[in-house]
């Protein structure tokens, strides 16, 4: 693979590591604040986020250390919407989500056709991206039945 492919290749596995790091204070922080009725399987629910985040986090930066590149300790930055009804921290997972699938997508496009190992690795984890998308779709599917 060409020194400049292997070179874009590592800045997207960067920039995964840090929005899957902002990801896992992110969920931490919903996990805090989510409060009402649906609580405790919310609480929970963003605590797995967390810990999935930081996993695909260390995942990314693991494989950009193989490649001879270095993790940068940085986040993207998370703004605070100071909104935490269900409904709204529900919404924003989701767009939060649809980025992560937005950033795997682009590691499928720049690695299809040169690493059979890369490209697996990028369509995983959009597949699972998108897994978490349509559970966070039908929950508020569930909560727009409510009322």
């Amino acid at each position: 693979m060409p020194p400049e492919k292997e070179a874009q290749i590592q800045k997207i596995l960067n920039e995964i590591t840090a929005f899957e790091l902002s990801g896992t204070i992110r969920y931490t922080h919903y996990a805090l604040m989510v409060t009402g009725p649906y609580r405790l399987p919310l609480v929970d629910f963003f605590k797995n986020q967390a810990l999935e985040s930081l996993q695909h986090a260390q995942r990314a930066g693991e494989i950009m250390t193989g490649l001879g590149g270095h993790p940068q300790m940085d986040i993207t930055p998370i703004p605070e919407s100071h909104q935490h009804s269900v409904r709204s921290i529900l919404q924003e997972s989701y767009s939060h989500e649809k980025q992560a699938i937005e950033l795997y997508r682009k590691l499928v496009d720049l690695t299809s056709g040169d690493s059979v190992f890369l490209e697996e690795y990028a369509r995983s984890m959009v597949a699972t991206e998108e897994d978490d998308l349509m559970q966070l779709r039908m929950m508020l599917r569930d909560l727009d039945s409510d009322h």
